[in-house]
């Protein structure tokens, strides 16, 4: 797990300790080893940005070593905008008091099995209740 800054940098203890931090990445390496067996993660790498703040705040969006883009898949202010692709480095305008959650897009299994999983909890999502 590595902390991110709105610069899309690795956060300095410095950002840590500033109260006006409210803006902040949180990236799981999927691609991280298993065991301790020397061979590469096969789960799906996740970026996700909290946004407590009040008003917009520009995230720059990370490059990741064997990645190719990154898939967004829930931006809380724009929950239509789901399975868009954005290149590293793109400046994403994060709303106000808002969560998004994107994924590392690669020509992996884990890739595909994050398409599949999403599709199948926006079905459930958008299912009506019976009752």
């Amino acid at each position: 797990m590595t902390w991110l800054s709105p610069s899309g940098e690795e956060m300095t203890t410095e950002q840590w300790q500033d109260g006006n931090t409210k803006c902040f990445g949180m990236l799981l390496d999927g691609r991280a080893q298993e065991t301790g067996i020397k061979r590469r993660g096969s789960d799906a790498t996740m970026l996700l940005v909290y946004n407590a703040h009040h008003d917009v705040v520009t995230f720059t969006l990370p490059a990741v070593a064997d990645g190719l883009s990154r898939l967004g898949l829930i931006d809380t202010n724009q929950p239509d905008a789901r399975m868009v692709e954005f290149e590293f480095g793109h400046a994403y305008a994060v709303t106000g008091r808002s969560l998004l959650v994107f994924g590392l897009a690669n020509d992996n299994i884990a890739t595909r099995r994050l398409q599949q999983g999403l599709g199948a909890l926006l079905d459930v999502a958008d299912t009506p209740l019976s009752g």
